[in-house]
């Protein structure tokens, strides 16, 4: 039981450890800054109360935490100001004060409903993220971006609120349906697409063993993103430049997700289609060379993700979509488009008609 790796978000007075591990959850101190006597509400969902609930609440009770617990409804179509409500009622009715303790236990839903309650209780409690999913524990746990969903856009009402702590237990991977697993691949190609063309290869190496959740390649493959993504936060924490680049195949697979109904895709599906579709429009550009084309969908098609976008739904009815994503400027849509593998970069005033030419060639 001993502590893999422990990378650190610097962001001055609110930097942050990330742990990661197998089986760290019953690490003594493991629920840092949390210290005997202090209160704290455990926020999971229905199919982890089930799995690791438990677990979590008999190592925090030895630690001498007053812990209560909410659970919600399982599935992106719950991220919602309404089960959002649920949390904030629940920490009002056992009375907790402004010196409180979120625990978001499970994927990127939890994680953000539960950021996002943690930033506008009582004007901002402390949370400690414990993300069970490849696609959380790789991305969606670290950086502060909390939210909800709206029927008309994805992540639309949000904040950026950064965890007090980020515990990453690989052994969460093992409970994890195939199909989430494989989603969460989608986010690790994307950060080797954006910054580190030797992870690609690397990848391209270990893809197998990754899936079968072998644990040296496993923890690899986390602490690599959470290094690259720690990088990032430390230096545009907001969003003003940097950052943005992690959206690669966001504007298109967010698309996907809005028209098809939140749940119908999972979010790395759609993400794989996107960042086919952001490729194939950088390769349309003469940005991207061919042979850097076929190598990203040939990984993702060997990771078993998805290359093809909803069939009933139409190149023209992605633009309205797009045309809401969060990095629109004065009525421009920006993408990130991938110019070599290892390096993207972000591009305003891309002709419509190229971008309707690369998601037809992506259905």
């Amino acid at each position: 039981m001993k502590i893999v790796e422990r990378l650190e978000v610097v962001l001055g007075k609110r930097s942050y450890p990330i742990s990661i591990g197998s089986n760290i959850i019953q690490e003594d101190n493991i629920f840092w800054p949390l210290k005997p006597g202090n209160q704290a509400m455990l926020v999971t969902n229905k199919t982890l109360a089930n799995l690791l609930k438990d677990k979590v609440l008999f190592h925090l009770r030895k630690s001498g935490v007053k812990i209560d617990q909410v659970i919600l409804s399982d599935g992106e179509q719950y991220k919602t100001l309404n089960e959002m409500e649920l949390i904030i009622s629940a920490l009002l009715e056992k009375k907790h004060a402004r010196d409180t303790t979120l625990i978001a236990l499970g994927g990127g839903v939890i994680g953000d409903l539960v950021g996002f309650a943690a930033s506008i209780y009582q004007r901002g409690v402390r949370f400690i993220q414990i993300p069970t999913t490849l696609l959380s524990q790789v991305d969606a746990s670290i950086g502060g971006k909390t939210g909800v969903n709206h029927l008309l856009g994805k992540n639309m009402i949000g904040s950026f609120w950064q965890p007090s702590s980020v515990i990453i237990d690989i052994d969460c991977l093992k409970s994890l349906p195939y199909n989430e697993l494989i989603s969460g691949i989608a986010e690790v190609i994307k950060y080797a697409i954006i910054f580190d063309e030797h992870f690609f290869s690397w990848l391209e190496e270990n893809i197998k063993e990754i899936l079968s959740l072998n644990q040296k390649a496993i923890s690899y493959c986390i602490k690599k993103c959470c290094q690259l993504k720690s990088q990032l936060i430390s230096l545009d924490e907001r969003e003003k430049n940097l950052r943005a680049l992690l959206n690669l195949g966001h504007t298109y697979g967010h698309a996907i997700e809005v028209h098809s109904g939140y749940g119908n895709w999972l979010h790395g599906e759609a993400i794989s289609v996107g960042i086919v579709m952001a490729t194939r429009t950088s390769e349309l550009l003469g940005y991207l060379k061919k042979q850097d084309f076929k190598r990203i969908i040939g990984l993702l098609k060997r990771a078993g993700l998805p290359i093809k976008g909803p069939k009933n739904m139409s190149a023209a009815s992605y633009i309205p979509y797009m045309m809401r994503d969060k990095k629109v400027m004065s009525g421009e849509i920006r993408l990130v488009l991938p110019i070599s593998i290892g390096k993207a970069k972000i591009y305003s005033n891309v002709d419509k008609n190229i971008i309707l030419s690369a998601i037809k060639n992506s259905q």
